[in-house]
């Protein structure tokens, strides 16, 4: 969950409902990822405090239809792109 004394958005973050890492929260704020020093737009989850990313891999689909994704490591930084409801 996001601490609501800050504005720092959560650790680890995944836009998938049926993951443990789903915040709606933060989500609805509009979380921006900086990857490696450029902003990444097909993220689907991120860690900070491990340094990885997962981006979708195409157009391709599991037999779930769910995107596959790619596991990528290095300096991840998000921000929230919409400023905190008062």
């Amino acid at each position: 969950m996001t601490d609501p004394d800050t504005d720092t958005p959560p650790d680890r973050l995944c836009n998938d409902p049926r993951s443990p890492f789903f915040n709606a929260e933060a989500l609805q704020r509009d979380v921006g990822i900086r990857f490696k020093g450029v902003e990444k737009t097909n993220v689907e989850e991120y860690c900070v405090s491990e340094n990885w990313v997962r981006v979708a891999a195409g157009n391709a689909k599991d037999r779930y239809g769910n995107p596959l994704t790619i596991k990528l490591t290095g300096t991840v930084e998000p921000y929230f792109k919409n400023k905190k409801p008062d």
